[in-house]
């Protein structure tokens, strides 16, 4: 029980599927949903969203501005407080559809949007439960772990991009993943290459280009500070322990400093792999059992 929708946020239109469980009576509790850094729902997260449908949750499913099947310019212009306004937008549409319960609305991100949904939890009234998947923490911490040297060279770069788009020129642009690890890109690690190349080679509306701007702004971005914060709503972090884009020892640190209720969930596997496979479900079921606990009757 898929349908494609779409609402406004901010001046663009922001498109995406709502999902109904199938012989719902009575209002349902509802859970919004969107991808990570330059991702697109079609990265599977349509399997996310058919296993929460099927424990009686409405899901909004629904791509970033400037991304996917989303409006808005730049393309591929990544900047996370346009995205968490998006998230914010998507409640209050969701809100207003019948057979939902607005008192019981969960927000479930990943990777980039698990560290937009840790600020949801901490800022919006509205958000009852919280899931955020392998979460961004603080990009500038993870770039300076091993030396301040990467970071001061794209702050080089930086300064010419705002430059020469001050003199009305188009803004510089970068590539999602390299053509081999450690290469230039935003995301240079094998296991980004290897995830994102398989909806490259299916053609799907991801495209491996976003703006130079977007990186300056994960640079600046520090989703961490709210998560002591966020209680009294529920919040569950899934880790995965051998992560390589979100260090764990820090994603264990972060979690210790948010209040109760909250729930972890530690994986013995790379950033990548909850999305598929038996992991995927494992974690699925684990993360449908806490919305399940916090927004059911």
């Amino acid at each position: 029980m898929r349908e494609d929708i779409a609402f406004a946020s901010d001046g663009v239109t922001l498109r995406g599927w709502l999902y109904r469980p199938q012989g719902a009576a009575g209002l349902c509790p509802a859970i919004v949903m969107a991808h990570g850094f330059s991702a697109t729902k079609e990265m599977f997260l349509d399997d996310f969203a058919e296993v929460f449908a099927a424990a009686g949750f409405v899901v909004l499913v629904y791509d970033h501005r400037n991304l996917g099947a989303s409006s808005g310019e730049p393309r591929g212009e990544i900047d996370p407080i346009a995205q968490i306004r998006g998230y914010r937008d998507a409640i209050t549409w969701l809100a207003t559809r019948d057979g939902i319960d607005p008192d019981r609305i969960g927000v479930w991100g990943s990777s980039y949007s698990g560290g937009h949904v840790m600020v949801l939890g901490a800022t919006d009234s509205r958000v009852k439960c919280v899931v955020a998947q392998v979460p961004a923490l603080d990009a500038y911490r993870t770039f300076t772990q091993a030396g301040r040297e990467t970071l001061l060279a794209f702050r080089t770069q930086f300064n010419a991009d705002r430059a020469a788009r001050y003199r009305g020129e188009a803004p510089a642009m970068i590539p999602v993943i390299p053509a081999e690890a450690g290469g230039i890109g935003a995301l240079t690690t094998q296991d980004s290459i290897d995830f994102f190349k398989v909806f490259e080679s299916r053609a799907s509306n991801w495209r491996n280009s976003v703006t130079l701007r977007s990186i300056e702004y994960l640079t600046e971005y520090v989703p961490a500070f709210y998560l002591p914060r966020i209680a009294p709503t529920p919040f569950m972090m899934v880790i995965a322990l051998k992560d390589s884009l979100i260090p764990s020892d820090m994603a264990l640190e972060a979690f210790a400093t948010a209040g109760e209720p909250k729930k972890l969930l530690t994986l013995d596997c790379g950033h990548f792999a909850p999305y598929t496979g038996d992991t995927f479900r494992t974690v699925s079921a684990a993360e449908c059992a806490w919305f399940s606990e916090h927004l059911r009757p």
